[in-house]
């Protein structure tokens, strides 16, 4: 059996409210998050775990010369001595410093298997061997040389950076990501000789606008290249306020081929997009016939990029190609600027270009300065002891006999020749091979080389002015190192405008035309037929359900659907169930109140013009575009209070000028068109008055043809507009029987 339970002491056991205590421990959370996982430091651009990683592989001398170690070896030194996570997470950290697809400047050399831009996953850590870049050897220069303050690691056996001094501008040279709690950073990959350039002229212009320094650093320059397609307004406002998104799309070339036929030739793919679920994904779209345009896709790259796209025919628009591949694959894709950073490694704060460079130069300043007082500790102590030392030169026959014959030598050769205790051990360590002749000399000259270096650091600690001419120096350098005739540093992503094209040009050549026969039932329920169906005979229904609507319409087609709520809707026909089984209810594509039922349903075509009636009688005419919904709930057109209704829709034909209206009282009014206004949303105006019931039917005809009408056996009846004289008159008029002849059913079609 277990041990039992020993309860806490009374004194033990504090209240604690639970919200106070889930307060803490949430803030805790978030603070340990924000400042020790995902956020990087404004100075040096690292988080804590890349900072960690570089600075173990520096503690293992694995320098850019050196040779190469496992990197199984360096992870476990970082979690062992630094970091106490997950020896997965902080490899897959070090992989991401060493692939070149990644990261614009990696910080990691790797030799073996780092994954690729396929998306494969690198080999397991005890296979793979790394050491550090040139870029990281940059951003390393002067940990021994106090440039940065160093604090215990987690168990306190050792001491770590606490930033690094960050010779390189990484933060925006190599950009960062990162997911905090309630908040996140994401920033783009630049190219370092642009930024340098910027913190030169930011130097020089310390009150210089980022417009100013956007002359430097146009925009983001991706390892993988690609073509920024953002206006210059749009760049310069996301660099203005940290916040904001650059369209990215990859670079295409077209290829001709033999006898007219030729492909496309993608050669650069957006950051950050895995190519092999890039040729998926078109695969997929190909499959679902959703890229008419294109005919096959195939890999062929190798060390580059070559992604071959064969059109569907030689006669396609290479140009309409791409476009629809832009539009429905991450062949363009949109890359977040979201520049939250911890200005000062302690406070999160989104900043914009202009600020991110000036954190950097602030932080190279006080590199440089500490750097500087630290090289003057040094000198003084070194020129303490030479001091010393030429003492024992002058008086080297008294120093020998006191070392010789004296007990204690020391504190006799300080109180002899009046020494320092650093003087006098320095003269006790002195090798014999160091008495000879030419040892003065060169302690004198030692002597004045380290005070004309004194009196230049002295005069570079006290000068603003020479501090910044310094730093310029040192910016100036790497930006050669790093220039655009350097492989490394020659910009790869360029700038471009999107071609302008005809929208709805590109949708139709996008779309895959095939004619269908849209059907509903009395109850709501709606499907799609494949082809164009005429006899809708053998159409079967559920149990106490028919026929309602049936028209052909095309998988491109808009189908607009009036509820009796007054309410368009708008429908995709792509998106309609097959005719297989009985269809879905409309109800699940749009959002219909319960109580609302369909008055009518058709494919758009655009510009016609419709009459729109109440079940009382008013109405109005309204163009078909007005009548376009963009969300499930619908656009409100007709303005209905129960208990009426919407009751029809008519077609108005360009060149008709008169209506007829009958109601369900069994008269008819006709009216000239005119006196019906046209409205985009409204009650409408009174057609009809009605002592009871409501409008029956209603249609529109050109008065010089006359107005038609088909009885029950469907023969056509015709009456001019002299014979209809009884029966016009004005909008709102309550009309008279109709002509003998005219159907039982009060309607103009027979029903």
């Amino acid at each position: 059996m277990g041990k039992p339970t020993i309860p806490p002491e009374p004194s033990d056991v504090h209240d604690v409210p639970l919200r106070d205590a889930l307060e803490e421990r949430y803030l805790a959370y978030a603070l340990s998050t924000i400042m020790h996982r995902a956020l990087p430091d404004a100075r040096d651009g690292l988080k804590p775990v890349h900072r960690r990683l570089l600075f173990a592989m520096r503690e293992l001398r694995l320098d850019p010369g050196a040779a190469f170690k496992k990197c199984a070896r360096v992870v476990g030194d970082v979690i062992g001595k630094y970091h106490p996570h997950g020896d997965q997470s902080v490899y897959d950290a070090m992989v991401r410093l060493a692939q070149d697809f990644a990261q614009r400047y990696p910080l990691v050399d790797g030799q073996g298997n780092f994954g690729n831009i396929d998306g494969d996953n690198a080999a397991a850590m005890r296979y793979t061997e790394a050491r550090l870049t040139e870029v990281a050897r940059l951003m390393l220069d002067g940990l021994d040389e106090n440039a940065v303050d160093f604090r215990p690691t987690y168990d306190g056996s050792e001491d770590e950076p606490v930033v690094l001094p960050g010779a390189f501008p990484n933060l925006l040279a190599n950009g960062a990501q990162g997911i905090a709690v309630g908040m996140a950073t994401a920033i783009p990959p630049h190219n370092a000789a642009e930024l340098c350039a910027a913190a030169l002229h930011l130097i020089q212009n310390p009150d210089a606008t980022t417009k100013a320094l956007m002359k430097f650093v146009p925009g983001p320059d991706f390892p993988t290249g690609g073509l920024i397609i953002d206006s210059r307004a749009t760049i310069a406002e996301a660099y203005e306020t940290g916040r904001g998104a650059f369209r990215v799309r990859a670079r295409w070339e077209k290829e001709e081929g033999t006898r007219g036929s030729w492909v496309v030739v993608i050669t650069e793919i957006p950051w950050l997009v895995q190519k092999s679920r890039l040729v998926e994904r078109i695969a997929e779209l190909l499959n679902d016939k959703k890229l008419p345009l294109v005919g096959d896709v195939r890999d062929e790259s190798a060390e580059d990029i070559r992604l071959v796209i064969e059109p569907r025919s030689r006669t396609v628009d290479p140009e309409i190609l791409m476009e629809s591949l832009f539009k429905l694959t991450d062949l363009e894709s949109r890359i977040p600027l979201n520049m939250n950073v911890l200005v000062h490694g302690r406070v999160p704060k989104v900043i914009g270009l202009r600020d991110a460079l000036r954190e950097w130069l602030d932080h190279r300043r006080d590199v440089l300065v500490r750097r500087a007082n630290h090289r003057l500790d040094k000198i003084a102590h070194r020129l303490e002891v030479l001091g010393g030392l030429l003492i024992a030169y002058l008086n080297l026959d008294e120093v020998i006999r006191i070392i010789r014959t004296e007990d204690e030598p020391k504190p006799v050769l300080i109180r002899t020749f009046e020494l320092t205790e650093v003087q006098a051990e320095a003269i006790l360590n002195m090798r014999l091979r160091n008495l000879r002749k030419l040892e003065e000399m060169e302690i004198r000259a030692e002597d004045k080389a380290l005070r004309k270096e004194q009196r230049d650091l002295r005069a570079l600690v006290a000068s603003e002015a020479k501090q910044w001419e310094k730093i310029s120096e040192e910016i100036a350098k790497v930006r050669e190192t790093f220039g655009p005739k350097t492989a490394l540093g020659k910009r790869r992503t360029g700038f471009a405008e999107a071609p302008a094209h005809d929208e709805a040009a590109i949708e139709e050549a996008m779309a895959v035309r095939e004619p269908i026969t849209v059907v509903v039932s009395e109850k709501g329920w709606i499907r799609a037929l494949k082809g164009t169906v005429t006899d809708l005979s053998g159409i079967a229904f559920k149990t106490d359900d028919a026929l309602k609507f049936a028209f052909p319409a095309e998988t491109v087609s808009k189908i607009l659907v009036l509820a009796t709520n007054g309410r368009f809707y708008t429908l995709d026909a792509g998106k309609l169930p097959g005719g297989r089984g009985h269809g879905e209810p409309i109800r699940l594509f749009i959002e219909m109140e319960q109580e609302a039922d369909l008055v009518a349903i058709f494919p758009y075509s655009g510009g016609r013009k419709f009459l729109l009636t109440s079940r009382e009688g008013r109405g109005f005419l309204v163009g078909e575009d007005e009548c376009v919904a963009n969300t499930r709930k619908g656009k409100q057109v007709l303005n209905v209070d129960m208990p009426d209704e919407a009751k029809l829709v008519w077609t108005v034909e360009p060149d008709h000028d008169q209506v007829a209206v009958i109601g369900e009282n069994r008269k008819l009014l006709v009216f000239p068109l005119d006196q019906v206004p046209e409205m985009a949303r409204g009650r409408g105006v009174r057609l009809q008055r009605y002592k009871d019931g409501g409008l029956s039917d209603l249609v529109t005809f050109k008065g010089a043809d006359g107005l038609s009408w088909h009885d029950a056996a469907d023969r056509t009846f015709t009456l001019g507009l002299r014979d209809l004289a009884d029966w016009r008159g004005n909008r709102a008029d309550a009309g008279r029987l109709p002509p003998k002849g005219f159907p039982r059913s009060n309607s103009f079609r027979p029903r």
